[in-house]
This record gives structure tokens, sequence and C-alpha cells, in this order.
């Protein structure tokens, strides 16, 4: 489960005089979650900003659960893991502030990136060495991999 603003971009949101915006997101990111859908695994952004651009990336990497302008991360996520067949141990998930405080505390694996606010360093399961938008969400499925012996098939894709 990922977050986007702070996770899977830096955080910034540029406003354009149109009213468009502007969000960074990482490439080795978009490489790593595509490459985890590949093998056969799940991927669903959760968000409380809704966005064109989040709706655009999650397409281009073939994220098929995209849940924008959520307020209560925790309960959309309960509702997935529950229609997905899954337990909430057997899900991991990147926040970095507040509003993704119970969602982090309702899952068996999480996870902040380095410029995660103190309050959600405090309760995740590691502090990434990345800050978000800048390879965060990379570091967390590289160590995801890792830990469910899943580099060779991950490997198997590229080699």
């Amino acid at each position: 489960m990922l977050d986007v603003d702070g996770c899977m971009s830096d955080g910034k949101i540029i406003y354009h005089s149109d009213g468009s915006e502007i969000k960074n997101f990482n490439v080795k990111d978009g490489l790593a979650i595509s490459s985890w859908i590949k093998i056969g695994l799940h991927v669903a952004i959760i968000t409380g900003r809704d966005s064109k651009i989040v709706q655009r990336r999650a397409e281009e990497l073939g994220i098929k659960y995209l849940f924008q302008g959520i307020k209560d991360k925790e309960s959309v996520l309960k509702e997935l893991i529950s229609s997905l067949g899954f337990k909430h141990y057997e899900v991991g998930a990147i926040g970095d502030d507040l509003n993704d405080f119970k969602m982090l505390r309702s899952v068996g694996r999480s996870f902040t990136p380095k410029d995660g606010v103190k309050e959600i360093k405090d309760i995740v399961d590691t502090t990434l060495t990345c800050n978000g938008g800048d390879g965060a969400v990379r570091e967390m499925i590289d160590i995801l991999v890792d830990e469910n012996d899943l580099r060779e098939q991950f490997m198997a894709l590229w080699l």
C-alpha cells in the first residue's frame, strides 16, 4: 500500500496559473512497483488528495487499486484487504504523515521515508534511508522482495 505525497513524490505540489499541478515521481520507484506487479503481487494507492496526475501514474505502472480523496485510509485499507482475501499481517504500507498513522498501525509491515514526520517514525517498523520521492518506495520494495525470498523471481524479469 502506497501513499503518494511524501512517499511516491517529494511532497511538493506546484500549481500553474491555469490550475494544473506538477508532481515529481521517481523512475526507480516506478520500475520497482511495476516489477512487483509483474511477479503477481498487488499494489494499491490510498491518498488523501485527488489528482489526475496520480491517476495517470497509477495507470502507467499497472496499479489496479487506486483510492483518491480518502480521509480515512485505514477503513479503505481494511475493505481492500478483505476483498482480496488477505490478512493484515500480509500487507506492507508506506506513509509519511499523521493521516497515515492508523493505516500504518494496522498492517504487518510498515515503512516511512527518511523525511517522514517524527510521530510516524515512532510507530513504523522501518524508517527508510531515502526521502519520499527519492527512492523510498524502491527501497521498501527491495526490502520486501528480500524478506519474502523473491529476489530471484524479481530479477528474472530483467535478466
